[in-house]
């Protein structure tokens, strides 16, 4: 039918392809059946006229037809033709249409949406708060020196101290750097950075704690996090992240490997990039292979980790993969790779000596962003999650998804450094707006 139309387009004048369009018309809807009209093109399930009052309507719908057959095809103004269009706002979705559909669409179904898996009061966000806390990387010298004068951030330091078997806070303050970035000792110093961070809330700002809504910690900031719910005690946690840190230490040093920024665009072949990587490992008869995306950070930018092998042949191919960016990360090890499984066995016997609460507070994994339901999940959960990959920019869309016009809770990051409120404002623009940074 479309191509009789255009044949007659092409060769006929207008007047002769309204009548042959009115003929098709008359063909497939009889007028006794309906009465279609330019004002009526919006439904045409809707204009369908009942038996009971067709009969009554028949002379109306033909003097209406015979007005509109006199008037020609493509006269109408672009407010009419904006007024007529159809519109199917009324047409329930079906499940194909959720990838027809925008990542976050307007009036989203609540089913679709990533807001499901992070608990909400039905309060205004304003008066709400989520607190974020880092990862190993953002240590530096001098930090927690600010932080001395609060209530309680001394004893931390002692106490932990005591646990770890050295002095923690003379390191902290006056490192050197190259002692203070070893993994067993800046993992237990960003944690209880951060945790000193949280002290300085609780004496000068009560209030963010007592409305905190919502907690997730960065890789060994998930134990700061978990540590601040109630589901960790302080002793507990000091504990827990000693044998963390040693044994990711032992593992990166058992097997050459480390971890890459990586910034690409649509046009990029990541993945293939990391699988081509570990297959030549496995050519080479390694004794243990692995090369992933170990950080999703934000959109465009992950880092990967893998043996030093995997990383080389992607430095050395990177324009092969159109990768755009590429910057090693001062780390000894693939974190968050198959390399560290077996740290992940001495921290899960660890966690079997230590007692573990339902958190106050719900906290995110970064296995999955979702937050802990009950203590199983976390004893399940927290040795899986070092050799997993921190799931870091679906965490904030779970926490930070609204619909369009939708306010934002305030964001705080307690601990060294300012690198999860940048990767905030990369994810989610609005609300990086709301987000303060508590410096340890």
């Amino acid at each position: 039918m479309l191509s009789h139309c255009t044949r007659y387009a092409r060769n006929s004048s207008v007047s002769y392809l309204q009548d042959h369009v009115q003929k098709v018309f008359q063909q497939i809807l009889p007028l006794t059946s309906t009465c279609l009209t330019r004002s009526s093109r919006r439904g045409i399930s809707d204009n369908i006229i009942d038996e009971q009052g067709k009969n009554d309507k028949t002379d109306e719908c033909k003097a209406t037809e015979n007005k509109s057959s006199n008037e020609p095809f493509g006269k109408e103004s672009p407010k009419q033709l904006l007024e007529n269009a159809s519109t199917f706002e009324d047409l329930p979705y079906s499940p194909d249409d959720v990838w027809t559909q925008g990542p976050y669409p307007h009036k989203s179904s609540y089913k679709q949406s990533q807001a499901k898996h992070s608990k909400r009061p039905k309060v205004d966000p304003r008066e709400t708060t989520l607190i974020l806390f880092p990862g190993q990387g953002t240590q530096y010298v001098g930090m927690g020196k600010e932080l001395l004068k609060y209530p309680n951030v001394q004893e931390m330091y002692k106490c932990a101290s005591q646990i770890l078997g050295y002095d923690l806070l003379e390191l902290s303050l006056n490192g050197p750097l190259q002692k203070l970035s070893k993994t067993i000792h800046q993992q237990p110093a960003v944690v209880v950075a951060s945790l000193a961070a949280i002290e300085k809330l609780r004496d000068e700002q009560p209030s963010v704690l007592d409305s905190c809504v919502g907690v997730a910690g960065f890789s060994v900031g998930e134990i700061a996090a978990l540590t601040f719910a109630g589901a960790l005690s302080f002793e507990d946690a000091i504990r827990l992240v000693k044998v963390r840190a040693e044994s990711m230490q032992l593992a990166s040093e058992i097997t050459p490997s480390g971890m890459m920024t990586v910034i690409y665009g649509p046009d990029s072949r990541l993945g293939f990039a990391c699988s081509v990587a570990k297959e030549l490992c496995k050519r080479q008869d390694l004794p243990e292979v692995d090369c992933r995306i170990a950080n999703y950070l934000f959109p465009h930018c992950k880092v990967i980790a893998g043996n030093e092998e995997a990383l080389t042949f992607i430095e050395q191919n990177q324009s092969d993969f159109r990768l755009r960016h590429l910057k090693r990360l001062p780390v000894s090890g693939a974190f968050h790779t198959n390399l560290m499984k077996p740290a992940a066995v001495a921290v899960k016997e660890m966690m079997t000596r230590i007692p573990v609460e339902v958190p106050l507070i719900p906290v995110h994994s970064n296995v999955d962003g979702k937050y802990y339901k009950n203590a199983t999940q976390i004893y399940k959960q927290l040795p899986k999650q070092i050799y997993s990959p921190v799931k870091w920019e679906q965490t904030m869309h779970i926490l930070y998804e609204r619909s369009v016009g939708t306010n934002f809770p305030k964001t705080y990051e307690c601990g060294p450094g300012r690198s999860l409120k940048t990767i905030l404002k990369m994810c989610n623009a609005k609300a990086w707006e709301s987000c303060f940074n508590i410096k340890a």
